[in-house]
């Protein structure tokens, strides 16, 4: 098995109406619940937005802080999931269940594997 990054790629913008939110937690819920009875739950979780970000640099003389996103852009990673599959095949079908369950497109990426 190998691991996969489910990427849930938020657009700018005003967040969707409470109940449309309520409806898509409800559809993550049922969604991690499928991935735990398949034993491919690893990880998943929400971010803050960008603008809680905080970059840190290496630098000559220690780290550099700097408030705010790396990069502005109009979609920002919103949050993630990983997950354990056998195959870029299984990992980009639980794409598809992640990304009706969330309504937004989900970036599928595998890990880089150092063995």
């Amino acid at each position: 098995m190998s691991h996969y990054l489910l990427g849930v790629m938020q657009p700018e913008g005003t967040p969707p109406a409470p109940e449309v939110l309520a409806e898509i937690g409800t559809n993550l819920d049922a969604f991690h619940a499928e991935l735990r009875a398949a034993s491919a739950w690893v990880f998943a979780g929400g971010l803050d937005s960008p603008a809680t970000a905080t970059v840190v640099r290496a630098g000559d003389s220690g780290p550099l802080l700097t408030d705010g996103p790396y990069i502005e852009t109009k979609e920002y990673l919103g949050g993630l999931c990983i997950i354990d599959a056998p195959d870029l095949d299984a990992a980009l079908a639980w794409g598809a269940k992640a990304a009706a369950a969330t309504t937004l497109p989900i970036e599928v990426r595998p890990f880089f594997d150092r063995g």
